[in-house]
């Protein structure tokens, strides 16, 4: 799951057991000798260096050996249990016990323990999930039910299991990803042009319509749970998915206004609909839902110059020419090709609704405009409360079509931004196409007037 750059063998860490590898397992059932194994119960060979690890004790009274991005890479079992569970197997035989493998007797001192750690009992499972960066706790990560239709299994795949059934009658479940892991997907397929929307560390429909156009424009199929891969691919990128930002006295300082009010009347009112908060703006800045990035950062005061902060690295822009725009009404999804019919970007969206349709055929691009202003004529748009008067909004991230207008052939229509980002591809428009800021922002600096928009049911 991680390349040997970053891990390499330090003695260091060998203050977790007396004995190395070879020397724990040597001797039958010796239960006074304990082994490193890494999450899918094979022995682990590569040692995490000094500092690049800590170790914390979970509520079964496990060992964890837990790296940088707060994933338990490793923990402690006693030899004994490592050949048990495994039956004697070579590594790479499998992470399950078959009925073919009959569970040995156990060890004379099944009791055993050692400075207080009590051994798992055989087939327990192995949980690979995130740890509060600050306390090393497990946190409450339940999914968000809004967005998992084609999200993974949510309950967690046992490691170490007895077949309840013949095996030609198993399907195996699909891995559940921690928020760590499926946030570096998502910064894989963002820096690629084929965006996830905000990156929030779920799987959920946004991020399989990002897989799709990728095995759109590469012809592969990339495995989610394939960690080494993305790993690799970020590292080939720009570098790992997470890394640190330090608060400028700039971002504190804003400018900010209190709230938005909800009504266009009131937004008219306002010199500049700005961001509310440090959070809300730098969430935006690295692509984040604010909730996520709030979590990566538990009690830091973001309003403080100076602060370090834990981001996901989501740089770089797509470069080239955008031709041809798909509008995908079903799949809730923009799409932009090349002179060559390239599939070059794609961004999730949403296109019109029940209410207030999107275009249908084909139109083109007008002009572009960032950091627009706000028209609001309720007999060519749409009513909106009480308001039945010409209004004037102001520009701001948070104005109605955030900061960027792709004005389309079709009056009033048009490609913008979004004051919510982690909304988008989830609820309906005015009849416009949505994106985030970041996403439309991208597009605008790949189209030109005269580029097509089709829209597809």
């Amino acid at each position: 799951m991680f390349t040997t750059a970053r891990f390499r063998f330090t003695a260091a860490l060998l203050t977790l057991t007396a004995l190395s590898v070879p020397q724990a397992l040597a001797g039958p059932y010796d239960g006074e000798r304990m082994v490193l194994v890494d999450t899918d119960g094979q022995l682990m060979r590569q040692i995490p260096e000094a500092g690049a690890v800590r170790v914390v004790i979970d509520t079964q009274g496990r060992r964890l050996l837990i790296d940088a991005w707060d994933q338990v890479i490793g923990f402690e079992i006693p030899a004994w249990q490592y050949r048990q569970q495994n039956g004697g197997r070579p590594r790479g035989a499998g992470n399950q016990i078959e009925s073919a493998f009959p569970a040995r007797p156990r060890p004379p001192r099944e009791r055993f323990s050692r400075d207080g750690f009590a051994p798992t009992p055989p087939r327990a499972n192995i949980e690979r999930r995130d740890l509060n960066p600050m306390t090393g706790t497990v946190p409450d990560e339940s999914p968000d039910s809004s967005d998992m239709a084609s999200a993974p299994a949510a309950t967690e795949a046992p490691r170490f299991v007895e077949p309840s059934m013949p095996r030609a009658e198993q399907t195996p479940a699909a891995p559940k990803l921690s928020k760590a892991q499926v946030a570096a997907l998502q910064v894989f397929l963002d820096r690629n042009g084929v965006s996830p929307g905000v990156i929030d560390g779920r799987m959920g429909s946004n991020v399989n319509k990002a897989l799709d156009a990728w095995f759109e424009e590469t012809g592969e199929r990339v495995d989610p749970a394939d960690t080494d891969l993305i790993v690799r691919r970020l590292a080939a990128s720009g570098g790992l998915a997470f890394t640190t930002y330090t608060i400028t006295s700039e971002d504190a300082a804003g400018p900010f206004i209190a709230s938005i009010p909800s009504d266009y009347a009131d937004k008219a009112k306002l010199d500049h609909l700005a961001y509310t908060s440090t959070v809300e703006m730098l969430a935006e800045r690295f692509h984040m839902d604010e909730d996520y990035l709030k979590a990566l950062n538990p009690g830091v005061d973001f309003t403080r110059p100076g602060v370090q902060i834990k981001v996901v690295d989501a740089a770089g822009k797509k470069t080239g020419a955008v031709t041809r725009i798909i509008a995908d009404k079903t799949r809730k999804q923009v799409r932009g090709y090349d002179a060559n019919g390239k599939l070059l970007v794609a961004y999730p969206a949403t296109i019109g609704s029940s209410d207030t349709p999107s275009p249908s055929g084909e139109v083109i691009i007008e002009r572009v405009a960032r950091n627009p202003g706000y028209t609001y004529n309720p007999k060519v748009n749409f009513k909106q409360g009480d308001n039945d008067q010409i209004l004037q909004v102001p520009p701001g991230p948070n104005g109605p079509v955030g900061s960027i207008w792709i004005a389309l052939s079709k009056p009033t229509y048009g490609i913008h931004g979004t004051p919510e980002p982690s909304k988008i591809g989830k609820t309906a428009s005015h009849g416009c196409v949505r994106l985030t800021n970041w996403d439309a922002e991208e597009l605008a600096g790949l189209v030109t007037p005269g580029v097509s928009v089709s829209f597809i049911e």
